[in-house]
């Protein structure tokens, strides 16, 4: 009949865009994997130490951790039952809150359902039509998703640019009424920092308002309140958002800033507003996870250490965070080398595009507080080994 497309199944199309991601060593699958205390995993049948995950400081593997957890599931149940606005709103948040708006230096926070769901929320709420939203070019796609979420005009910056950040706001600050500058305070491909102070003196200079996810600094980097921390900074940058499934070992994400835009966001933010509250069990995991973040600066101290570790054994640069990448190039020898350490009994994914831009796939290295100097050297010898330098 008129009007009718053709008549190929759901299930056609799937295939064919799989088979092409596939042609391409695109294609992503789910490896169930077990994790178990010091990075020992279990996948595909072989025991492996990781050296991918982002549980710095093995915060999810912490008894007092797991504790709290327990204990919060036993007391208010296994969910929250409903939106923080509805009756999600459990006690443990404003303890969770309060922790996080210290370690921070601002005057409050807010906790979303997880870093994504607070990076789509809150550029809407602070950015609209009328406004402009400038951010780096490799920020998290949750952060370009934000972008796109807010009816404001928005640009890319060049990869921690602070000139081309510059030559934009020339050219474009005057004609908006309102100005979001957004950055990751450590990229999470290239373990990179973000141009701290050279953002803040524009930001000032040109009436914009800096904003920061910091999901690869908190608990790393500052004594452990992260990248703006360890600049010097926080007290100039007026909006700090970061993960708690990090270094903090649990799962959400968070906000901090003044209460009134706290206030703004609880009233707006469609992420926040529309969401189920978190499990209990990891509001209160956090918590605990933040209290040894604060006290143990013994241990937030570790993961660069190990990561320097890596590095100088190798004759790379000294690295910027807890996140070494080594480029291969191409897809395909990003997961042949991947399998390699694999056979060496290491767990070190592939990272392939979209994640990356066309032609820098990479091994990803993290490495974090339980790495002991022996597995760092047994790691290097199977780097030189299997030629992941080459």
């Amino acid at each position: 009949m008129e009007g009718r497309g053709r008549s190929t199944s759901i299930e056609q199309v799937a295939g064919s865009k799989l088979a092409k991601l596939e042609a391409d060593a695109l294609r992503r699958v789910l490896s169930e994997t077990e994790r178990a205390n010091e990075g020992r995993t279990s996948r595909n049948g072989r025991q492996l130490l990781s050296f991918c995950c982002n549980d710095y400081l093995g915060l999810s593997q912490h008894p007092n951790v797991k504790r709290a957890a327990s204990k919060a599931a036993e007391k208010y149940g296994a969910g929250a039952g409903a939106s923080r606005l509805v009756t999600g709103n459990h006690p443990l948040y404003s303890d969770l809150e309060s922790r996080l708006a210290r370690l921070k230096n601002t005057e409050t926070s807010l906790v979303f359902g997880s870093g994504y769901l607070a990076n789509i929320g809150i550029p809407p709420v602070l950015a609209g039509k009328g406004d402009l939203i400038l951010a780096d070019e490799l920020s998290h796609a949750s952060m370009h998703a934000g972008m796109r979420a807010s009816n404001a005009f928005t640009r890319l910056f060049r990869h921690n640019d602070i000139g081309d950040c510059h030559r934009i706001l020339v050219e474009e600050r005057s004609k908006y009424r309102h100005c979001l500058v957004m950055t990751e305070g450590v990229f999470s491909m290239d373990g990179d920092r973000a141009p701290l102070q050279g953002l803040c003196d524009l930001a000032e200079e040109y009436g914009a308002w800096l904003m920061t996810d910091d999901a690869h600094g908190l608990g790393v980097l500052g004594n452990g309140r992260g990248s703006a921390a360890a600049a010097g900074l926080a007290e100039r940058i007026p909006l700090q958002m970061g993960t708690l499934s990090k270094a903090v070992g649990s799962y959400g994400g968070f906000i901090c800033a003044a209460k009134p835009v706290i206030d703004l966001l609880i009233n707006r933010s469609r992420s926040l507003i529309y969401a189920t509250g978190l499990p209990p069990a990891a509001v209160a995991a956090a918590s605990a996870a933040l209290e040894i973040i604060e006290t143990d600066r013994e241990l937030v101290n570790i993961p660069m250490e190990r990561a320097k570790r890596f590095t100088r054994q190798l004759c790379l640069p000294d690295p910027e965070s807890t996140i070494v990448p080594l480029l291969t190039g191409t897809s395909e020898r990003a997961l042949r080398l991947s399998h390699l350490l694999e056979e060496e009994g290491f767990l070190v994914t592939a990272i392939r595009p979209p994640t990356v831009p066309d032609g820098t796939a990479r091994l990803r290295f993290t490495f974090a507080s339980h790495h002991t100097d022996e597995d760092i050297d047994r790691l290097v010898k199977a780097v030189k080994k299997r030629g992941v330098l080459e």
